[in-house]
């Protein structure tokens, strides 16, 4: 982290000597909430939850962001990584059915080397690398041998959307390649346990969040993960976007439609498009989420 290139941004802070990067933290992995996560895939949270560990900042910054409360400072408690390793550890005690790391890329080395240390000390959970799917592709292979599962978004297809809501007009092209490299990193998608209760013990899990007024940009997304993976990965389309755009903002100005939640006839639309797709076997949400509230109480 002398020159900071863990992301894609490749800003160079200087993060070592205590430089913030793009994603607005130091060297010293913090952490800012640990829970038993109850709202994620079936598989991954069960009935006891997800081990998720929110780290802060954020290498994306999309201007929409659901944990905007975190991801766009560094607040949290600093650990070190033998501290760190304990909160694994801890959770695996409270019965987690993995360890879900949440925004993880900009701590990577401390976090691949805790997880290590809580191997040797016990730790027989699944790791979860949970993402924006804005990674490089280094990044992903030096975490061959630690990350057993990737929970990872493709947000966009559309590179001008990429660049007005996350000013990432690469997304499309990094986030596929990134991909890419998580399947050949990962063994194939396989569970544990009895139907009910399986569990996800290795593959790539690739989330796309619906956007309201823009069911057309989703299903040119869906198109794109069917062209280049098919059955590879396991898709999770999610309607639970909740508005978090402050009034005034001028991203609003050029996307007013931000400022509502996804209807349930734009949900239904991309769901028939993953149909028509030739998709069979993926995750979507029931009810009204957004309303329920996925988003932690940070």
């Amino acid at each position: 982290m002398a020159g900071c290139a863990l992301c894609p941004r490749a800003c160079g802070a200087v993060r070592e000597a205590g430089e913030r990067g793009v994603c607005a933290t130091g060297a010293e992995p913090v952490v800012s909430h640990v829970m038993l996560h109850e709202w994620e895939e079936p598989p991954l949270s069960g009935s006891v939850g997800s081990g998720a560990v929110f780290f802060p900042g954020c290498p994306l910054g999309c201007t929409y962001c659901q944990n905007h409360a975190i991801s766009r400072s560094g607040a949290g408690d600093p650990l070190s990584e033998a501290e760190l390793a304990q909160v694994f550890l801890g959770l695996q005690a409270r019965g987690a059915l993995n360890v879900n790391l949440v925004t993880p890329t900009h701590f990577a080395p401390a976090i691949r080397c805790a997880v290590r240390l809580a191997r040797d000390a016990g730790l027989a959970l699944p790791i979860v690398w949970n993402t924006s799917g804005y990674e490089t592709v280094r990044a992903i292979r030096d975490n061959e041998g630690v990350v057993d599962v990737y929970l990872t978004d493709f947000k966009y297809a559309d590179a001008a959307l990429a660049d007005a809501l996350s000013h990432a007009p690469d997304y499309p092209r990094v986030a596929l390649r990134a991909i890419h490299e998580m399947l050949r990193c990962t063994r194939p998608l396989s569970f544990d346990g009895a139907a009910r209760e399986e569990r996800l013990v290795s593959g790539v899990v690739v989330r796309h969040l619906v956007l309201p007024g823009h069911v057309e940009e989703s299903c040119q997304a869906l198109s794109v993960l069917c062209a280049e993976f098919g059955d590879a990965v396991r898709l999770s389309i999610m309607s639970q976007y909740t508005p978090q755009i402050s009034e005034g903002s001028p991203v609003l100005d050029a996307f007013p439609e931000l400022a509502r939640r996804v209807t349930p006839e734009e949900y239904e639309a991309v769901l028939d498009h993953a149909d028509a797709l030739g998709f069979t076997d993926y995750y979507w949400q029931e009810g009204d989420p957004a309303q329920e509230s996925f988003i932690p109480d940070f």
